[in-house]
């Protein structure tokens, strides 16, 4: 890709960028991740694969408006409109489109192209290990979401059973099971590595809080006396 088409992709995808937990830094993450996994993947087109991954998440303003739009297909349509309108080919266009709009990935729309895969699990791999977790916990900070949830007798749940949103409900309801979804053994290989981390800080973090009710509960009510 020639440096100038670059910088003119990066400024509009600067230009979008408004989500603290999905900002440009996020998007530079998964360019990296991506690129990563392209260099042990075959016949990848690397112009295709950067403009998607600059682009991949331009929506994301709109769908935080208006949760009923899809920010995949919504940003498919932003980049492809954006790149016809500068000077790209349609074709190009409407590949970076195809490759944004399928990297959500829900429902009947599967990745097809190998720089779609690559782009799905570019941006799943950076909601894995500690990386992932320090965004989900930003993300319920900006929204004023808890670390957990307690039952109805005080007790500490670890989220596999919650339905209320905290950290513990989104860390067992999706980010443990990222790892299963990739596409790409490249992919896969990159997101075990960070895979322990995640599991290791989930653990301690259940452990700690747990305990410290547990303990507490029992030291209150040595502290509480009895009315007779």
């Amino acid at each position: 890709m020639k440096q100038t088409d670059y910088n003119k992709i990066e400024a509009y995808m600067q230009q979008c960028m408004q989500d603290s937990a999905h900002d440009r830094e996020h998007v530079y993450r998964v360019l990296n991740v991506a690129l990563a996994i392209a260099a042990r993947e075959q016949n990848v087109n690397t112009d295709i694969l950067i403009a998607a991954c600059l682009l991949h998440d331009i929506a994301r303003k709109e769908q935080t408006e208006n949760p009923s739009l899809c920010h995949a297909q919504r940003g498919a349509e932003k980049a492809f409109r954006f790149l016809t309108e500068n000077g790209f080919a349609a074709a190009f266009a409407e590949h970076v489109a195809a490759c944004i709009s399928t990297h959500r990935f829900r429902g009947n729309n599967p990745p097809e192209s190998i720089e779609a895969k690559i782009l799905f699990d570019a941006d799943k791999i950076d909601a894995t290990g500690t990386l992932g977790i320090a965004r989900t916990l930003q993300y319920n900070a900006d929204h004023g979401e808890p670390l957990y949830s307690l039952d109805e007798n005080g007790n500490v749940l670890d989220g596999s059973g919650d339905s209320a949103p905290s950290f513990f409900q989104e860390y067992r309801f999706k980010l443990e099971k990222v790892y299963d979804k990739l596409l790409t053994d490249s992919g896969r290989a990159i997101a075990a590595e960070r895979r322990q981390s995640a599991v290791a800080f989930y653990n301690s973090m259940l452990h700690e809080v747990r305990n410290s009710y547990a303990e507490g509960k029992a030291l209150l009510q040595g502290c509480l006396e009895t009315e007779e």
